[in-house]
């Protein structure tokens, strides 16, 4: 039996969904963290009433016993966190961005470099089924040197026949992030999973955006860009093409990864799988041609099938887990997840920029820290109002008046 992990989660609505999934892989959540208080309640009734509940974050990580933690708050906000937690050497799992400006990134490198805890980056789509049979394929050497890959997060939503009661949990007032998330920041659903089946890092981005701007009704983004294309140099001569959560075709999540000898890509909208070598690299006793359903291959096969987000999401706490355990680095460590972030944040600059490429900095690298260690750039709303420093979108006019948030609060208020 593997040893208990005492674990804490702080914001409950995604965290509320990985309850199940830790007490699976032997995690004791012993304490949790959130504003709304009903959500603490939810939570006691789900895991006992000897759970520790804060308001707090503070007073959070300094519950007794307290190992590791999980930050499952606001998408852009998890740096100053981390960086709190890692001070006092508890582990940290953290979801979606690691920092929403580049000045964060260098603070939470330092922040891990200095602890004695554990840093990681809760990215569940390179867990897929899909995903870790391309890394397999591809690190058996069949398919020769990367050359090319491609990475889509589409996720578009109806504007038309909207679920208002939806609409109002996920973007619930006018200066919420989602209302001004850039398209390329929401790059990890696409990005990780190259990092993760080649092991190629991206050293310089560019981007241009696909503006076609919604309806001017109260309840749409204000973010006229549908898309933003990014491409990435690698550092051993590849290139990646990817997008941040776009907004075009049919929803979908597809990976392409082309070697020298042949390629392999998982078909759009399935779980399947398209293997391909050329006719004059076709390993022994292998097809040229082969479409097949990938196997887990792993005796946790039945849990993980019944974990959110293709399995990822049951993957990523046992990684993490094992790593405490074992007292070793995960792949999704700061270095790789301050580089997703890099490219997220310095592609956006590129779009506004009209294509203007940018380096992405090394922050192992003291020189590429203190080029950013005061860049706090950000399109988002500040947690105490502070207007954002950059703008969303690629076009100057989809700008929001105060006269648009005015309406979009008020609209959202009247919503029964």
């Amino acid at each position: 039996m593997k040893r208990t992990v005492k674990f804490g989660i702080f914001g409950l609505g995604r965290g509320g969904s990985f309850y199940n999934t830790v007490l699976l892989n032997n995690g004791e959540i012993v304490a949790v963290c959130d504003l709304n208080e009903k959500k603490l309640a939810d939570a006691k009734k789900h895991l006992g009433d000897n759970l520790a509940t804060y308001t707090d974050f503070d007073e959070f990580i300094n519950h007794e016993g307290l190992e590791a933690i999980f930050l499952c708050n606001y998408f852009h906000e998890h740096a100053e966190y981390a960086i709190k937690a890692l001070k006092k050497n508890i582990h940290v799992l953290s979801e979606c961005t690691s920092n929403g400006t580049m000045a964060e990134g260098v603070e939470l490198v330092r922040a891990a470099e200095g602890s004695q805890a554990i840093y990681m980056l809760a990215e569940n789509y390179p867990f897929m089924k899909f995903n870790r049979e391309m890394r397999r394929v591809y690190q058996s050497g069949t398919l020769g040197q990367v050359l090319f890959a491609e990475g889509e997060y589409n996720h578009p939503m109806d504007y038309t026949g909207l679920d208002l009661q939806e609409w109002r949990m996920l973007h619930p007032y006018a200066k919420h992030w989602r209302n001004h998330l850039p398209r390329t920041y929401y790059v990890t659903h696409s990005l990780a999973p190259l990092m993760y089946i080649t092991e190629s890092k991206p050293i310089r981005v560019t981007a241009f955006a696909a503006n076609i701007p919604y309806p001017k009704e109260w309840a749409h983004p204000f973010n006229g860009d549908r898309a933003a294309i990014i491409s990435c140099l690698n550092d051993d001569g590849s290139v990646y093409r990817v997008t941040g959560c776009a907004s075009f075709g049919a929803h979908e999540n597809s990976y392409r990864i082309c070697g020298t000898k042949g390629q392999i890509e998982n078909i759009r909208g399935e779980e399947k799988v398209l293997l391909r070598y050329n006719k004059w690299d076709v390993p022994e006793n292998a097809n040229r041609t082969s479409v097949y359903n990938p196997e887990w291959n792993d005796p946790q096969a039945r849990l993980i099938d019944q974990a959110g987000h293709g399995g990822g999401d049951f993957l990523v706490i046992r990684e993490f887990f094992d790593c405490i355990r074992e007292n070793r680095l995960p792949m999704f460590d700061v270095y790789f997840a301050t580089t997703m972030a890099s490219v997220a944040i310095l592609a956006h600059r590129s779009v506004l920029e009209g294509g203007r490429p940018y380096d992405i900095p090394d922050f192992r690298k003291e020189e590429d820290r203190k080029e950013y260690e005061n860049d706090r750039l950000s399109p988002f709303y500040g947690k105490d109002g502070s207007a954002p420093t950059l703008r969303t979108s690629s076009h100057v006019e989809d700008i929001p008046t105060e006269e648009d948030m005015e309406r979009y609060d008020r609209a959202i208020s009247e919503i029964k």
